[in-house]
């Protein structure tokens, strides 16, 4: 079984990162259509859910999709952490374009189902496939309310600071000589991550914060009928903000974190007694 492990090499590394992206996406684009699209048409409206369940759901996406993906590839699912950990954790730089490339279409195929599967509530919802149900596959600023008056920029700080407490945070949970989750609970802790940040964060910019998750469904889209796709509601090019701003705030999240903590951390040696054993690698 090792040996056939090592053989699968990167092509093995790229079929993990499409697929766990995939069913991130499957789960978050999909809680997205059932509130959006099919809440849209229950009596009265918004009978199938509300932000709160879009939060889980996304959450527990992000940790079966790193279950599925985290033998092969380490299950990245994020173009902002596999930057992030290619500058600061070693992870080969020759590597991040296709890893990059997988996960973008693994967002893209994902999306594709989903537009697919809700074909019948997205044209009954919003016949003309407009900004009204744009939100299903891809961000906008103030998630396209015209009434909070966030624009590109206010969206760009905001897709920074939650892409940095998303990668703060992932560098702490994953880290062997800090007290990572036991058990191979890691995924699940990572999966509460993002509910938290949706809870937290996601009035302003829809808290992409992944490129892959945003531009693979957005790409998915704008084939599929929703012709305005990389403007926002104001019409402005809206599609590169949740794309270069959580590549930025990934960087920065890792950089705080060894900055401020993991330089301090001790070598890996034996824990003092009273501590919390350090898992075996």
């Amino acid at each position: 079984m090792t040996e056939r492990f090592k053989r699968s090499g990167l092509i093995g590394e790229l079929s993990g990162e499409f697929l766990g992206t995939m069913i991130l996406i499957l789960f978050g684009c999909g809680v997205v259509a059932q509130v959006v699209a099919g809440g849209a048409l229950t009596t009265p409206p918004g009978g199938l859910g509300n932000h709160d369940s879009i939060a889980w759901a996304w959450g527990i996406g992000v940790t079966m999709g790193v279950y599925v993906a985290a033998r092969l590839s380490g299950a990245h699912l994020n173009p902002a952490v596999t930057v992030a950990l290619a500058t600061f954790k070693g992870f080969p730089w020759r590597k991040v374009a296709p890893y990059v490339v997988a996960q973008t279409v693994g967002a893209f195929v994902a999306a594709l189902i989903v537009r697919w599967n809700y074909t019948e509530a997205l044209a009954k919802a919003d016949p003309g496939h407009t900004i009204k149900t744009q939100g299903v596959f891809s961000t906008l600023p103030a998630n396209g309310n015209p009434n909070l008056p966030v624009h590109e920029w206010g969206a760009f700080r905001d897709q920074i600071i939650g892409t940095a407490i998303l990668l703060l945070v992932i560098f702490a949970v994953t880290d062997l000589l800090n007290t990572p989750p036991g058990a191979n609970l890691g995924p699940f802790v990572i999966g509460l991550l993002v509910v938290g940040i949706g809870m937290a964060w996601g009035t302003l910019a829809g808290y992409a914060i992944n490129p892959a998750r945003d531009f693979g469904p957005r790409l998915a889209s704008f084939l599929t009928g929703y012709g305005g796709a990389w403007r926002d509601q104001y019409g402005n090019f809206y599609f590169w903000v949740p794309i270069i701003g959580p590549l930025i705030g990934g960087v920065l999240g890792a950089g705080i974190y060894k900055l401020f903590v993991g330089r301090f951390l001790p070598t890996a040696e034996p824990e003092p007694p009273g501590r919390i054993p350090v898992p075996k690698g």
